[in-house]
């Protein structure tokens, strides 16, 4: 594993031990006392009571959320709470700016898009569901900026 310093997170392992009768009780990296429990929980190289190894956000209890766990800025996540806080969808392909891995978007192709985002972008109608949109050129386009496109090219759209 890499050196904290080179990765913008640290996605470590959670074990759960139990505890030997005949071993000197560990303390608990969260609450400071001594972890007199049947089970701890092992993980980023200290003992944790299964109650104390908690999401920073959620609360949820690590060890019966899963396997792994993600540090950022100091907290201790669970996977959700890391995509919901630091994770990202991409750009979005009208605007360029990032979209937050929790926020909904549209897709057209490879192209993702905020919601606000998502128009015709010659008159900038927005898509209600169930609205037709053409992709052309990498542009997002109603049916009339489209077919008029069409017939400045010579085409004519096919009606049926």
């Amino acid at each position: 594993m890499r050196p904290h310093t080179q990765r913008p997170f640290l996605s470590a392992g959670i074990q759960m031990l139990s505890v030997q009768p005949d071993t000197k009780p560990k303390g608990c990296a969260g609450c400071n006392r001594k972890i007199k429990d049947r089970y701890l929980l092992k993980a980023l190289d200290k003992y944790w009571h299964e109650d104390c190894l908690k999401c920073a956000c959620c609360d949820c209890r690590l060890g019966e959320v899963g396997s792994t766990l993600y540090t950022k800025a100091n907290l201790i996540l669970c996977r959700r709470d890391y995509l919901r806080l630091f994770g990202v969808t991409g750009n979005c392909a009208a605007c360029s700016k990032l979209i937050p891995a929790f926020e909904m978007v549209m897709r057209a192709k490879d192209n993702v898009y905020h919601l606000d985002c998502f128009a015709c972008q010659l008159c900038n109608q927005r898509f209600c569901v169930g609205d037709k949109f053409f992709l052309k050129n990498n542009m997002i386009l109603c049916q009339t900026d489209y077919e008029e496109g069409l017939m400045k090219e010579g085409y004519a759209p096919q009606v049926r």
